[in-house]
């Protein structure tokens, strides 16, 4: 099994829901994410999703683009037309790599792009840098800092 990689000490922790129905690579990313110190919410479907964000306001999305529902198109038309959630950071993490994928993706509102099978050894320090002070809603920077 490949070596995840080194976690920065001092660096601000945040909430982050993961939305994927595969339960192995929830199950990956949980993991990864919970050892940077994150706290990590999960859906596996479009409704599972919609209860989350009902009644808590992650600070990212890890969004799987075919999830059961909807698929993740939907989710973010969804969030893009909420006022309190409208520059939540969502990023597409899916198996569509075919030319232009990406680039479609982002057009709808994604953030950014990831494609499976993940690298471990690189996926934590990728999903961090959506948490940058760039990254904000509201005018505010939209990361809780560890106590």
């Amino acid at each position: 099994m490949a070596r995840t990689e080194e976690i920065p000490a001092g660096r601000a922790s945040a909430r982050i829901l993961i939305v994927e129905d595969n339960p192995l690579n929830r199950l990956l990313f949980h993991d990864i994410l919970q050892l940077r110190g994150h706290e990590v919410l999960e859906a596996a479907t479009v409704d599972e999703a919609r209860a989350v964000l009902a009644r808590s306001t992650p600070d990212l999305v890890l969004l799987d683009v075919q999830i059961p529902g909807g698929g993740g198109e939907a989710v973010i038309r969804e969030v893009r037309k909420r006022r309190d959630l409208a520059a939540l950071p969502i990023v597409a993490v899916t198996s569509l790599a075919m030319p232009g994928d990406r680039e479609r993706l982002l057009s709808i509102g994604f953030q950014g792009y990831l494609s499976k099978p993940i690298d471990t050894r690189t996926f934590g320090a990728a999903i961090e840098a959506f948490l940058t002070p760039a990254a904000e809603v509201g005018g505010k920077r939209h990361v809780r800092h560890r106590r």
